[in-house]
């Protein structure tokens, strides 16, 4: 499970819209215990304090796939205020601090940013 480069990062605040953005998270989790270690990363992630700007919009679990092709463990949307309060979070020593916790539970992970069109 790769990290978030500072070129990941760097690029994505270039190609900014502006405005807010929801987060699509993808995930698939390890199977010897990803899903309760992506709990743990939650947890933490909410006790840090850090992407309180950060609105839990959805999670659940995945449930297939309704074209034929591999389905996801879990799907998220999370709403931030704009691009630069999710670099800010990823960036900080907080959340750097617990990402291993991210990285143990996933295989794999889409985050794909999306903006509302009214």
């Amino acid at each position: 499970m790769p990290d978030f480069t500072d070129a990941d990062l760097d690029r994505y605040l270039a190609e900014d819209p502006g405005g807010p953005v929801v987060m699509l998270n993808l995930l698939r989790f390890r199977p010897e215990g990803g899903r309760a270690r992506y709990d743990d990363y939650r947890r933490a992630l909410a006790a840090t304090g850090v992407g309180a700007d950060a609105e839990l919009l959805f999670f659940g679990t995945g449930a297939g796939s309704a074209l034929e092709g591999e389905g996801w463990d879990g799907v998220a949307l999370v709403r931030y205020p704009g691009r630069k309060v999710f670099v800010e979070m990823v960036r900080s020593p907080e959340y750097r601090s617990i990402a291993y916790l991210r990285r143990e539970a996933l295989l794999d992970a889409v985050l794909q940013p999306t903006t509302w069109l009214a």
